[in-house]
């Protein structure tokens, strides 16, 4: 069995304690949380051992794996603690907010030998893997996408300094799918505005964000993201190559070539697919069940803390390979 601790019981928590509960190869050890409410009721539902400092958990109970999912302020060392320890780590996105600092972890967590899952579960979609194999080898021109939805409810997330806003916290997804399918960016220029939500209460983060990107491989890129009052929710890809042009829409993906149109409709719970991965990865040492890797979920949040950057300077950004 995979001893299984989780920090950070808040609502994304509660996606992946399900998860674990129905893993027949898992046991739930412990839960940490700030709030001893809230770690008492996981544990109350789930079962294991309820704290509110992680240090203590991770010296009193003996781990295979940890969850990390606290929000992007709240890491501190809670990745070098559980590493040290040789215990294998699942970190939710954003990996933080300063890139920095998740280098050191990232140099800290390679040291230690420790296996390592980020919380990118759409690349997890039938649809995204079949359009990671569709592309393979294919020269890509453009990629568009975008993402609207209404403002969440957690009150950390309107505080541009807790959350580093939309596209890093929540529009990542999206960012991470473009990179995914499409290959790393060297360049980065964004337009941020806060416009129809200047009424909210404590708010210092854009409702509306244009990003253009520029990949390595030489294509062309732009998200659109916005939290702003709308009847809907929805969010697109669009990549374009010689004859072909490839949509990933909700959980389907539409591939448009000259002569035929494929049509793929996903049926698989991403998160659930995501979590088995991760706990048969730490079960049978195979790093290859993990398809979003902590190097890679790096990437994904610099090209994101980049168009803040860009935003805020009214200048592109450049990114620069390392090691």
């Amino acid at each position: 069995m995979v001893r299984v601790g989780l920090v950070g019981a808040g609502g994304i928590a509660s996606e992946h304690l399900k998860h674990i509960d129905d893993h027949d190869q898992a046991e739930l050890v412990a839960v940490c949380d700030i709030s001893a409410k809230q770690a008492e009721q996981a544990v109350k539902r789930h079962g294991g051992v309820a704290y509110t400092d992680i240090r203590r958990m991770l010296a009193n109970e003996q781990l295979d794996a940890l969850f990390v999912c606290v929000p992007p302020f709240a890491h501190g060392d809670i990745e070098e603690q559980a590493a040290g320890r040789g215990i294998h780590l699942l970190v939710e996105k954003p990996l933080g907010l300063d890139m920095g600092i998740v280098r050191q972890k990232a140099d800290f967590i390679r040291k230690a030998g420790v296996m390592t899952a980020t919380g990118y579960c759409l690349r997890y979609m039938e649809p995204v893997q079949k359009a990671k194999q569709y592309l393979a080898g294919k020269e890509i021109a453009m990629v568009r996408a975008h993402r609207f939805g209404g403002l969440p409810d957690t009150p950390w997330w309107v505080d541009h300094a807790k959350s580093g806003g939309q596209l890093v916290e929540q529009t990542t997804h999206n960012v991470d799918l473009m990179l995914y399918l499409a290959g790393t960016v060297h360049k980065v220029s964004a337009d941020m505005a806060l416009l129809l939500n200047r009424d909210v209460p404590g708010i210092t983060t854009p409702d509306a964000a244009s990003v253009n990107l520029v990949f390595d491989s030489g294509a062309i890129g732009h998200i659109d993201t916005g939290f702003l009052p709308q009847p809907d929710s929805r969010s697109s890809l669009e990549i374009i190559g010689r004859d072909f042009r490839l949509t990933l829409e909700g959980t389907s993906l539409t591939i448009l070539e000259p002569e035929q149109t494929i049509i793929l409709r996903g049926k698989s719970d991403f998160y659930k697919v995501q979590d088995d991965a991760f706990i048969r990865a730490v079960a049978t040492g195979d790093q290859s069940l993990i398809l979003a890797p902590y190097e890679e979920a790096m990437h994904t949040l610099e090209v994101t803390l980049a168009a803040n950057e860009s935003a805020q300077s009214g200048l592109p950004v450049t990114i620069t390979k390392r090691g």
